[in-house]
């Protein structure tokens, strides 16, 4: 049995933490109320506690303090939604709790669980019980009273558990959205398995990540050479066919010159994907079916050796200050898709950060952003409710004001760029961007990961679904329906400006017909079509 808690043991337990939720990330994953291909609270976790785990690798500390600090700096830099923030602040609890200690005993050990449940609860503004942050709070109570009588670490840890299991379980009693939804908190059970780690590492088991369970956030470029791929162009065309040969006779070809080879065809066109040497031949062959409707080739060595040095980049530690205020105020924005980032960028936003449901940035990854902004204030639009708390996390980490406006959606943060006035000072535009952010409202149509069940709607993989603020709008196997049924409650508010942004997988003619449908369903209202490019969601639709 342990009495005593040193930085060492205390670093085991946060690596034996990252790597217990790491296994079971995808469970944690499929607890998402909505069964949209965005659950992924698991993942975010798993981000955000391997960063604190790195950042105890790289500074080896001594002391519990030491331990305790680098854990919770790198859960706090590297937070992703809002699991992984709050996660961050249990944390960031503890290291306050365990300020200038050596080491902790059972009591002391508690009392930092509390603390860092009392960090959690002070930070979010309108905390919900039946979360993460109720599991925690009862956890760490059972763990302060078992400490008054324990005299070892892993009794304390043992009956926090079990406290947790049983508060877990009531998740679904006291929040609405998950006893509608019929499931437990995700982040309340993301947060045990992270505390049974804890526990095993107190109990001197390691908690083995293999090559195969884990999966990189990015790919390592540097892993392999340039000279490793063996075809430099990536060639893709379509062609429309304009007589009969045999498209297995293009596979022929191709295969003698390329590899990575795929060709899908119909009667009116033919679209192929290869890596070759010999791209001018490929294409002199293509023309024997028809005419080019489109072609893409491009440098995979330049790719690759671009990407390396990009890499490496972004993993050397910037030397150099925050840049220095040239202009009163700067914009960030958080997006997917290059027709949305360029939306923003046309509308002044000073810089993108690439995120969004499935992929939610970290608060580093927002805080980059923030100090190459040559801005004394810099606003933020996280357009995600999942981001907003990770982007509030930058306000301590910085010297520039950070003003974080809370975009729940992208149709919401172009609203709120719209708004903003240089002229203006920043009470006045924070006031008039949020404004603006409320008065949008906001459908998603994306496809059902799995099998669900909402307000007694039956939904089924692979089905078409629609969220219309959140709320579930539509489901059906047929897209057009889910759209129609989507403009249809839409135009239950009487919008005068409708605009729809397609995503990465839609067709031009898709989204103009989507468009008409809108013209017709909703003729008071001015109806523009936009190219997104997000990923996801199929349409994203703003009503204002």
């Amino acid at each position: 049995m342990t009495e005593v808690l040193t930085g060492a043991l205390f670093a085991e337990m946060v690596a034996n933490g990252a790597a217990a939720i790491e296994l079971h990330k995808e469970e944690v994953n499929e607890l998402n109320v909505f069964p949209v291909p965005d659950g992924d609270t698991g993942t975010n976790m798993s981000l955000t506690m391997s960063n604190g785990a790195a950042e105890c690798r790289k500074k080896k500390p001594v002391t519990l303090t030491q331990a305790a600090d680098a854990a919770a700096g790198g859960l706090l830099r590297g937070a992703r939604g809002n699991s992984g923030v709050i996660l961050s602040l249990l944390f960031r609890g503890m290291a306050r709790s365990f300020k200038e200690k050596e080491t902790a005993d059972p009591a002391m050990l508690a009392a930092a669980m509390a603390a860092g449940v009392e960090t959690a609860y002070k930070a979010v503004m309108k905390p919900a019980e039946g979360t993460i942050l109720t599991v925690s709070r009862l956890a760490s109570a059972a763990a302060v009273e078992c400490a008054a009588t324990a005299g070892d670490l892993e009794t304390v840890l043992i009956t926090a558990l079990e406290a947790g299991e049983v508060a877990l379980a009531d998740t679904i009693n006291l929040n609405p959205v998950l006893k509608k939804a019929g499931v437990i908190d995700s982040g309340g059970k993301g947060y045990l398995y992270i505390l049974d780690g804890m526990l095993k590492a107190l109990r001197g088991e390691t908690i083995e990540v293999t090559a195969d369970t884990t999966v990189r956030e990015k790919a390592e470029f540097s892993d392999f050479d340039t000279e490793d791929i063996h075809f430099t162009y990536c060639t893709e065309f379509i062609v429309e066919r304009e007589n009969q040969k045999d498209q297995d006779l293009l596979r022929e070809f191709l295969s003698g010159i390329g590899d990575s080879i795929v060709v899908v065809d119909d009667e009116e066109i033919i679209k192929t994907h290869v890596h070759t040497n010999e791209p001018g031949n490929v294409l002199t062959e293509a023309l024997t079916y028809g005419s080019f409707l489109t072609v893409k080739i491009e440098n995979m060595k330049q790719q690759h050796t671009h990407k390396v040095l990009e890499q490496a980049e972004e993993e050397t530690p910037a030397e150099t200050a925050p840049a220095e205020p040239e202009k009163d105020f700067g914009i960030v924005s958080v997006c997917a898709g290059d027709g949305m980032a360029q939306i923003f960028s046309d509308l002044g936003v000073d810089a993108i950060v690439t995120g969004g449901q499935t992929m939610n940035p970290s608060t580093e990854d927002i805080l980059k952003q923030v100090e190459k902004i040559p801005a004394a204030t810099v606003f933020v639009l996280p357009n995600n409710k999942n981001i907003i708390m990770a982007a509030q996390q930058c306000q301590p980490l910085t010297e520039k004001k950070v003003v974080v406006i809370p975009t729940g959606t992208v149709p919401q943060g172009i609203s709120a760029a719209v708004a903003f006035d240089a002229f203006e000072d920043a009470d006045a535009n924070e006031q008039a961007m949020t404004e603006a952010a409320r008065a949008v409202r906001t459908a998603q149509i994306t496809y059902a990961a799995r099998d669900s069940e909402i307000d007694g709607q039956t939904i089924r993989a692979g089905e078409y679904l629609s969220l219309l603020d959140g709320t579930l709008a539509a489901n059906d196997a047929d897209i057009a329906a889910v759209v129609r049924t989507t403009l249809e409650k839409i135009g239950q508010t009487e919008p005068e400006l409708v605009t729809v942004y397609y995503g990465e997988d839609v067709t031009e003619d898709d989204a103009e017909a989507v468009g008409q449908a809108a013209e017709e369903l909703l003729p008071e209202a001015e109806v523009s079509v936009l190219r997104g490019g997000q990923p996801v969601y199929y349409y994203v639709i703003s009503a204002e």
